[in-house]
């Protein structure tokens, strides 16, 4: 599109409406974002402005949630995020962006007909008294981090990618929802510092990413409100069919 204010109005209403999407499955906006971005503006402006839009959802999503976010998990997952996030930021002008897209959808895609096997969130029955048992499996949460933080760098975003490590750990609704959008949100920041070093930080980038923020925190704000309104097995569902979704449009290169 030539007309910067029929661009900026599709990309709004794109970006409120996958927020709303975001806010309520805890993922699946930024994947559904990358297509639209990519086509307005091209993919390696798409990725940079994609970046700075996520980066107000998910602080607006962190701070709604905040009461209920797991830090543990954070701090693992940004210990494998921050240095591979960084780096990936610096490739992004170079690398192969075609074949990570089909591997990462054919693993999206694998991962909920690896869960479809055993279907129901593991919970820990005692969280507050004995945290211990959570201890070993978050370690896993390094590893998500540094795939993770590499993927979205070079794609903009993967968020299905850690969804259903978040979903196995036992988190549902406003837990789920907070700790991942704040895992998110270290994984940004350290994309914005890689995307600084390589000069991708152009004008274009920071205006469109500053005009579009408003429309972000909007829908954040309306799919707060929805959250409350559906079960768990419901919220699950939701965010296994997103999965999905992302991984043929993986597949499809798009």
């Amino acid at each position: 599109m030539s007309d910067p204010f029929v661009t900026l109005a599709v990309a709004s209403g794109a970006t409120f409406a996958l927020a709303v999407l975001s806010a309520v499955a805890g993922f699946g906006g930024g994947v559904l974002l990358l297509p639209v971005f990519t086509a307005l503006f091209g993919l390696r402006v798409a990725v940079p402005i994609l970046t700075l839009t996520q980066l107000s959802s998910n602080g607006s999503r962190v701070w709604l949630n905040r009461r209920d976010v797991h830090w543990p998990l954070v701090g693992w997952f940004a210990l494998g995020a921050v240095p591979f996030a960084a780096g990936g930021g610096l490739l992004l002008a170079h690398a192969p962006l075609g074949p990570l897209k089909r591997l990462l959808g054919a693993f999206l895609i694998a991962m909920v007909l690896w869960r479809r096997r055993d279907p129901k969130p593991r919970r820990d029955p005692k969280p507050q008294r004995d945290p211990k048992p959570r201890r070993s499996p978050a370690r896993v949460f390094a590893a998500v981090g540094a795939s993770s933080g590499l993927g979205s760098a070079l794609l903009g975003s993967v968020g299905p990618l850690t969804a259903p490590f978040f979903l196995a750990y036992g988190l549902t609704r406003a837990a789920y929802i907070g700790t991942e959008a704040a895992a998110a949100l270290v994984l940004h920041l350290s994309k914005i510092a890689g995307y600084g070093a390589g000069a991708l930080l152009t004008r274009e980038v920071l205006l469109y990413g500053a005009a579009l923020t408003p429309a972000a925190l909007l829908g954040a704000w309306a799919g707060r409100k929805l959250v409350g309104r559906i079960s768990d097995k419901v919220f699950v569902t939701l965010v296994e069919s997103g999965l999905l979704v992302a991984g043929a449009l993986f597949l499809a290169g798009l």
